[in-house]
């Protein structure tokens, strides 16, 4: 049975599905294991769990007293932040070992580490981690939390469990998620969500302006302070803001923090070793303000170096970034594309493909042509090309030009802007549309 969220715009209540989550919730549901839900901030991950996965405890038959919710980010659960507190109120809910009790915690880097009061040793401290790790010693006891602000984003709290700990990564919403809220046409909504992506919050603004001021408040009031703050950058703000735009300028471009070093050095008149910049990148990557994909030999099998290409977690966020005036769709698409394919679960890499030939001097020469994503899931693999239109031959043979030369019978995609029907040609390769694409999981198959 499917679950929506309603947001609360001006006009009426906006329904997002998040089914594809909310089902991996369930399905992890009393494993043994911490669930930790990680993702950017603003991405919806509270309504999950206090929205989305209550209503489904309340559907299968569990009653309020089984389900011990805090949000600790709340001045009013303030106390709980003493994690001697939290466990003692958390075990104090636990009252029938005949009933299986969900706990769920709400930003739980908000609890403090105090002082062991057992021992005389002033090193010794209890945080939230020792709280968890002992709620996990009771039987009838399953856990869900999330973490993220600057003093520990929601990947440390993964770090923290190891084996313990049972990641769910949440993404903003894909078109599809979207567009079923939408109340337009999918050209529309198209428009809407390659332009101000699709952050929940999203929805329930009306005007170019209030979408615009939400997105770029966001990166800079909230994402970037957290990297700040979280890393105690004092003298390196210009640096991080001036990093974040040549990103947002040059998205699902080859880089590497030597050609980033170089830019600095260009544009900004600004020299900066490329170690800073590597460091600033992880940085980036961490707050999930940024994904990475690496290169890929399809032949050879292995991992190239650097340079890597970077993506924004949300589109409508890089566009903000760049006051909406660069918005060529063929990179757009490209990380959209990305997203999508990573939010469906694929490890995602860009491919390399190597060939020798004659140039024109009749020399033998090795050259490389890219894939724009191979996606990997669990041993199948399916190679993936964006491109604007294949409207004729020459620009189709383009396009093909380095799928044809994998010598492997994988799936293989090329995906336009354009509304098609989508067909295969003679070697296979399937021709679908965007929209058609992101609005169908199983048209990866097809």
């Amino acid at each position: 049975m499917p679950f929506a969220a309603k947001i609360l715009s001006s006009e009426a209540a906006v329904i997002i599905k998040r089914d594809t989550y909310l089902n991996r919730l369930i399905h992890k549901k009393g494993n043994g294991l911490i669930k930790i839900i990680t993702g950017i901030r603003r991405c919806g991950k509270s309504y999950l769990l206090f929205e989305l996965f209550h209503a489904h405890l309340h559907s299968i038959g569990i009653e309020d007293e089984c389900i011990i919710e805090l949000s600790l980010d709340d001045e009013a659960n303030a106390k709980f932040r003493n994690p001697m507190e939290l466990g003692n109120y958390i075990r104090s809910r636990i009252m029938d070992k005949d009933k299986e009790y969900y706990v769920i915690l709400d930003e739980i880097q908000q609890v403090k580490e105090v002082k062991n009061p057992w021992l005389d040793d002033a090193d010794e401290k209890i945080g939230f981690v020792d709280v968890l790790l002992g709620l996990m010693k009771l039987k009838n006891a399953d856990i869900y939390v999330t973490g993220s602000n600057s003093r520990m984003l929601s990947s440390d709290i993964v770090t923290q469990f190891r084996d313990r700990g049972d990641e769910i990564r949440l993404y903003p919403l894909s078109f599809k998620e979207f567009y079923d809220a939408f109340s337009e046409s999918k050209e529309n909504a198209w428009k809407e969500y390659y332009t101000y992506g699709g952050l929940p919050r999203i929805m329930s603004l009306s005007t170019h302006k209030e979408k615009s001021d939400y997105l770029q408040n966001l990166f800079k009031n909230t994402y970037m302070k957290d990297v700040i703050e979280r890393h105690k950058i004092r003298n390196d703000k210009r640096i991080l803001d001036d990093l974040a735009n040549i990103l947002s300028s040059s998205v699902g471009s080859l880089t590497n923090p030597k050609k980033l070093s170089d830019t600095f050095k260009t544009i900004n008149g600004i020299s900066i070793n490329s170690t800073t910049l590597d460091t600033y990148l992880e940085f980036f990557e961490e707050a999930f303000i940024i994904d990475s994909a690496r290169r890929y030999d399809i032949k050879g099998k292995k991992y190239i170096g650097t340079p890597v290409k970077y993506y924004f977690t949300d589109i409508g966020l890089r566009n903000a970034r760049l006051n909406f005036r660069q918005q060529e769709e063929n990179h757009i698409m490209e990380n959209i594309l990305f997203n999508e394919l990573q939010a469906r679960g694929y490890n995602v890499d860009v491919g390399v493909v190597e060939y020798r030939h004659l140039d024109k001097n009749g020399k033998d020469v090795r050259s490389q042509l890219e894939v724009d994503f191979v996606a990997n899931d669990g041993g199948k693999i399916y190679y993936l090309q964006s491109a604007l239109r294949v409207d004729d031959d020459k620009k189709r043979q383009q396009e093909i030009n380095s799928l044809r030369r994998i010598p492997d019978s994988f799936k293989k995609i090329v995906i336009v802007k354009d509304e098609i029907m989508p067909w295969h040609d003679e070697n296979g390769i399937l021709y679908i549309g965007i929209k058609d694409f992101l609005l169908d999981s199983n048209a990866i198959h097809a």
